[in-house]
């Protein structure tokens, strides 16, 4: 029997030793699937490790990664941390002044490209010392200067190396202990230079071995879609814990054709962001209202049993014999395509990175697609609680794990310790020691409780709490959570920091807006015109208020503004992992806020 692994690499070795012929990664390769056994991706690891170590790669170096998903990033992972060196994600979609100060600042030695980013890192590397090899993943033939390295030809020394010494690899991944530094990972905060949060084989070891044990993935096999990035810290801890358990990862094409890709895939699991289930629920919420008599009504009526079925079965009440049956008819006329659109075979989803409206878990809950709702940081690597598929409470992150512990400072702040918690931050002594208590515990700056079973609840980001003039605090996070509950609205931003109220920017659900303006008959020459009248002002007010009646007053959304463009991570306005940037929202839109405070403002302003 394995030991416990204490490292990634005994983790990954381990699990080639036991799944050896079974298929672990699929992927598009022209216009079919691909895959690779466990076995052929440990034979690709070991050369490509290898060949890292004949370019005098050595433990500790550092080793940046800069490419979209797919299989070769892992690759790239995997064998870097076979050397004992140290991986430095970089997201896609991360600005170029920000990775050329990543580079720097972490004196990355060898960066890992795709063709997409291959003349910016060449540019880069005139300008960084430290950076000596851009390696890239295309073929060798596609490039035209002797700057690259292509990963062929890493390869190919990699082959000749094992060849010459079969025992190099085993005792070069060996080398490797539980405390050494894995990677270093920088949080794209929304204002000043990226942070490098450090994390050892122990942190992220003791999360694969935490999650597998607290979700129990091992009692049976997955085929797990992927389509976050790598670089966040949800994602990849999920590959290395679906890599332990002998799972399938397919990869998505890209975030674009996940809806697609489910379909093609039919997988079992997939992690999420609540952005994606948003998008999902108000395409289906769009196309129900759209049929005719009288599909709309069924759909309609579907919806309303759906709810309150999945709000007695979450409470854990009697779901009476009425209420049984017709959940069973709305499952046979409307949710039995809801989990065909996502392939038919879904057995569970993870959810994570930001709160997910209760109506959207409800719903999906009665459509037989239950939405676990978990939470981590990427300095606790990032798994803190989460939901699982016996203990699943809808509007918490689930129960704390196994192997962590936390404590609720006076302030309501969550504390947490155990082998999760990172390392620190790297080159940054002073945050260090504002990040962890006198005792040890690492300040997640997260707001929250536990209730009276045990359940997490997350109120907001202490830096985000808006505390209005008149000294009311208000969880910005929390009000968003209800008001996206409306299946007219795609996004929303509570802003109100020392105002006298709070207000909400929203981005509305536009074809189904779009929809509803035609059925109530309301003529418009373009969206700005539709946005400011009167019928869809008192539409929105109308779902405001009967999403948030539950709150307090000073809570309660007084004024809002319809915004036409969506908030996008091309803009700025979101991070990788589609999270508002409040400070870039607020500055773009500072007029229209400034509008709203006016002393004889309307309601509303349409941008």
């Amino acid at each position: 029997m394995d030991q416990k692994p204490t490292t990634l690499n005994e983790l990954f070795n381990q699990a080639v030793d036991r799944y050896r012929e079974s298929e672990f990664l699929r992927f598009k390769s022209g216009d079919g699937w691909r895959s690779l056994t466990y076995g052929e991706v440990a034979r690709r690891v070991r050369e490509l490790a290898l060949g890292l170590h004949s370019l005098g790669l050595s433990p500790s170096d550092r080793v940046a990664i800069w490419s979209e998903n797919r299989p070769e990033w892992n690759l790239a992972d995997l064998a870097t941390l076979a050397i004992s060196a140290v991986d430095v994600p970089i997201y896609a979609t991360q600005a170029r002044s920000q990775v050329e100060y990543i580079l720097a600042d972490s004196a990355a030695r060898a960066v890992f490209v795709s063709r997409a980013f291959l003349d910016d890192a060449l540019a880069m590397k005139s300008q960084l010392p430290e950076l000596e090899f851009v390696i890239s993943f295309e073929a060798a033939e596609t490039q035209a200067t002797t700057s690259v390295v292509a990963i062929s030809e890493l390869v190919d020394k990699g082959r000749a190396a094992y060849g010459e010494r079969p025992s190099l690899y085993d005792s070069l991944w060996h080398k490797a202990t539980a405390d050494d530094l894995a990677t270093i990972l920088y949080t794209s905060g929304s204002t000043g230079d990226p942070k490098g949060v450090m994390l050892t084989h122990k942190n992220l070891t003791a999360n694969a071995l935490n999650s597998a044990h607290w979700l129990e993935l091992g009692n049976r096999h997955e085929l797990a879609l992927t389509y976050l990035p790598f670089t966040h810290i949800f994602e990849r801890a999920v590959w290395y814990l679906y890599a332990h358990t002998g799972n399938t990862i397919a990869y998505a094409e890209s975030i674009d054709t996940v809806a697609r890709n489910l379909l093609e895939i039919r997988p079992t699991a997939m992690t999420s962001v609540p952005r994606m289930f948003e998008k999902i629920y108000a395409r289906i919420i769009e196309r129900g209202l759209a049929a005719g008599f009288p599909k709309r009504q069924i759909f309609l009526w579907s919806l309303d049993v759906g709810r309150r079925w999945a709000e007695r079965k979450d409470r854990g009440e009697t779901i009476g014999p009425l209420l049984a049956i017709q959940h069973k008819i709305a499952d046979a006329l409307v949710f039995k395509k809801w989990r065909e659109a996502v392939g038919g075979n879904i057995r569970i989803f993870i959810s994570g990175g930001a709160p997910l409206a209760p109506e959207i878990a409800y719903l999906f809950m009665a459509a037989g697609l239950q939405i676990l709702q978990g939470y981590g940081l990427t300095e606790t690597s990032p798994s803190v609680s989460c939901n699982t598929e016996t203990r699943n409470r809808i509007g918490t992150v689930g129960p704390v794990m196994d192997g962590v512990k936390v404590r609720i400072a006076e302030d309501g702040e969550i504390l947490v310790k155990g082998d999760t918690v990172m390392k620190g931050y790297y080159n940054r002594p002073a945050e260090n020691e504002e990040a962890f208590t006198a005792d040890g515990w690492f300040r997640t700056g997260d707001i929250g409780h536990l209730d009276p079973d045990g359940f997490l609840v997350i109120t907001d980001r202490k830096k985000d709490l808006i505390k209005t003039s008149g000294g009311k605090y208000i969880a910005p996070q929390r009000v968003e959570s209800l008001i996206k509950s409306s299946r007219f609205v795609s996004q929303v931003v509570v802003v109100g920091n020392a105002r006298k109220f709070a207000s909400a920017l929203i981005v509305p659900n536009m074809e189904l807006l779009r929809s509803y303006a035609e059925m109530k008959d309301i003529h418009y020459k373009d969206l700005g015109e539709l946005l400011t009248r009167p019928r869809i002002v008192d539409l929105f007010e109308r779902q405001i208020d009967k999403y948030t009646s539950d709150l307090a007053r000073f809570e309660k959304v007084k004024k809002f503004a319809l915004l036409e463009e969506e908030l996008t991570t091309e803009s700025g306005e979101l991070t990788p992992t589609l999270k508002p940037r409040r400070s870039v929202i607020e500055k773009k839109y500072a007029p229209v806020i400034d509008h709203l405070y006016e002393e004889h403002a309307p309601t509303v302003a349409a941008v």
